[in-house]
């Protein structure tokens, strides 16, 4: 599996660009937009085919999800936290019976393999240093003996598919991969080539 991330700040031409990934092929789209308001997920939601709309997980505003038939929600680290004091696991349940994805990230492989609530599949991160986010420096987990979907994220290229591979993960998360590209389409199409080889 190859997810694609939203970047952090707008693009030009980046909805003109998505709707060119998921015609490559990209079946899941992270929608990862902290600095844009309610309004301003719509107005971007707007602007995807809507045939696209069931390959979009988003990561702020969850109510959007069932507003525009999205492929599922994300919770990052401190939500879920947040969200476990103050819920029962139901919450995340209530989700899934509802037909959507749920995912969450998470910075070790033990609170993975610790973890009770039965995600969908898990962030894990950096895995190699960061291409988008120059501070990230890559641990270079090891997930082979978690028995759960553990997706890669840090410094994901085409150049270290095989590696990210080796250290056992069932997919990988692309930002600066793919957005931080001459060409995202093609490089995106390099990774999931490599990655899901026909």
């Amino acid at each position: 599996m190859v997810i694609v991330i939203a970047p952090e700040v707008d693009i030009s031409t980046e909805t003109n660009t998505l709707n060119q990934l998921f015609e490559a092929g990209l079946a899941c789209y992270h929608l990862r937009k902290p600095k844009k308001n309610f309004e301003e997920h719509i107005a971007y939601l707007n602007e995807i085919h809507p045939k696209f709309h069931n390959r979009i997980v988003v990561h702020l505003f969850h109510e959007l999800a069932s507003e525009f038939n999205l492929k599922g929600v994300h919770f990052q680290e401190q939500k879920r936290k947040t969200l476990l004091r103050n819920k029962t696991a139901s919450y995340f349940d209530n989700l899934k019976v509802n037909g959507f994805t749920i995912s969450s990230s998470f910075h070790s492989p033990e609170d993975i393999s610790k973890f009770t609530i039965d995600f969908d599949y898990h962030f894990l991160s950096p895995v190699f240093t960061s291409i988008s986010k120059k501070e990230y420096t890559g641990r270079k987990f090891d997930v082979n003996s978690i028995d759960k979907t553990v997706i890669g994220l840090g410094g994901v290229s085409a150049d270290n598919i095989k590696k990210m591979k080796a250290l056992g993960y069932s997919g990988v998360g692309v930002l600066g991969g793919v957005w931080n590209t001459d060409n995202p389409v093609e490089s995106f199409k390099k990774i999931k080539d490599r990655f899901e080889p026909t």
